[in-house]
């Protein structure tokens, strides 16, 4: 087929854009920026324009969700009967064709998705692989194998991992987030009980019991449509972790039980206690497809975390950089607090970008608990993404509520606060789902 996309630079579209070139079709695209991800020579124009569907007899359109149905492309798509399509129903036609371990969660879903992509590719099995961020161990966000296997990232934020029947359905936790979509936390959890249940007949469910959203999908469920397994910490559980220990710098050491027996050490360079419940999910995963603990320990070794996750960036003036996506409150508690068990000895100097203004609105307070969580914190304006304004909501709303440790920040003057507050042994941690992870870069690259 001939396919165009529109979105094309972003995580999901640049990833399904690789795996329908590698399955023979013929992939132009165009986006608004230049895009963030390698695209394997697949054509991107900057712009939006119906003339890009007038160089080629296209059979499908493919449309990133935050292109409006009124744009001109699209509608020249429509006048000239060429098919529109979203990208979760284009995913989910390839997806639905292959055995497929489906990855939801409102947090831990890139990590845990990476972390089964690099085991089932290093134990030989030559999977599919479909991941919302670039996975430096792999090298890409997206892989097209030739195997039976499918390994994705299903995203919950607009309701489209509903599509999917997955034959190992994976839950990392059913947190209430999206609030421009599930308007209470019901509504989310509603959403993910019905993704458990579209899995696959006898298809397996792999829940967090360390969760209590994901403990309502499993008591919602419905138990009789395949095998239910549970993961947490402990051995009371079908997968667990115990008598952890976390590493100077970074990491952790575990011992794991399957079924209430000891069967190993797991020793993660990753931190955080979220990590280590994102690692049995992938190992239960594993497991279920044949692959031994003992290959799968050895292979999440030497996992060293997606783009954007907890990544050390680099180190200037004894200053050291991070960066991580966190943008709800819970993820930046995680993050936060595996920080802490890494670094204990560092002043974590915080820059957070909220992302959305729905999501502000609601969590305003949280969010400023959560930053409350570091030393010295700093917000930046809104990243509002395709969102429109929502009167009387700004990121001044979550530095008032802790003053004393939280400021209101520009970026024009980002840089120079932070060149006068830092000093040497500190972290710098920027946080958010937005480009505020220039400002580490920009620290990194001074020239003097």
């Amino acid at each position: 087929m001939k396919i165009h996309m529109m979105g094309l630079g972003g995580a999901g579209m640049s990833a399904l854009a690789k795996l329908l070139n590698g399955h023979g079709n013929f992939v132009t695209g165009c986006d608004l920026q230049r895009p963030h991800y390698d695209l394997e020579n697949i054509e991107c124009k900057i712009g939006h324009s119906p003339e890009h569907l007038t160089r080629e007899k296209y059979d499908l359109l493919v449309c990133s969700t935050a292109i409006d149905s009124a744009n001109p492309e699209v509608a020249y798509a429509r006048e000239h009967n060429i098919r529109i399509i979203s990208r979760a129903q284009a995913l989910s036609n390839i997806f639905n064709s292959k055995f497929g371990i489906g990855i939801a969660g409102t947090h831990g879903k890139t990590t845990t998705s990476s972390m089964t992509g690099l085991i089932f590719l290093n134990a030989q099995k030559n999977p599919t692989v479909y991941i919302g961020a670039n996975v430096p161990d792999i090298g890409t966000n997206a892989i097209s194998g030739s195997g039976r296997f499918f390994i994705a990232e299903l995203d919950e934020s607009d309701g489209s991992f509903e599509l999917f029947h997955p034959n190992i359905a994976i839950i990392t936790n059913a947190d209430w987030d999206h609030v421009d979509h599930y308007k209470t936390r019901l509504d989310g959890l509603e959403a993910f009980t019905r993704f458990a249940d579209n899995r696959s007949e006898n298809g397996v469910l792999i829940l967090c019991a360390e969760d209590d959203g994901a403990n309502h999908v499993f008591e919602s469920c419905d138990k009789n449509r395949g095998k239910i397994i549970r993961y947490g910490f402990g051995n009371g559980f079908d997968w667990g972790a115990f008598d952890i220990k976390y590493k100077s710098g970074g990491g952790s050491v575990a011992r794991i039980s399957h079924d209430g027996v000891e069967v190993g050490i797991l020793e993660l360079n990753v931190s955080g206690e979220h990590n280590i419940l994102n690692s049995l999910a992938a190992i239960a995963a594993a497991y279920e497809c044949g692959i031994k603990f003992e290959i799968s320990s050895q292979i999440l070794k030497n996992f060293h975390g997606s783009e954007r996750r907890m990544q050390i960036k680099g180190e200037r003036d004894g200053v050291l950089v991070v960066d991580d996506y966190a943008h709800h409150p819970t993820e930046m508690m995680a993050t936060l607090r595996a920080m802490r068990n890494a670094f204990p000895n560092r002043r974590i100097i915080l820059v957070f970008q909220p992302h959305r203004f729905s999501r502000t609105a609601q969590f305003a307070t949280e969010i400023s608990q959560a930053l409350s969580f570091a030393d010295r914190a700093f917000v930046l304006p809104i990243y509002a993404a395709s969102e429109k304004n929502i009167s009387g909501i700004t990121s001044r709303k979550i530095a008032d509520l802790n003053s004393a440790k939280i400021s209101y920040l520009e970026f024009e003057n980002a840089l120079d606060t932070l060149r006068s507050e830092l000093k040497n042994g500190d972290i710098l941690l920027t946080m958010g789902a937005g480009n505020v992870y220039e400002l580490g870069e920009d620290f990194l690259n001074l020239s003097v």
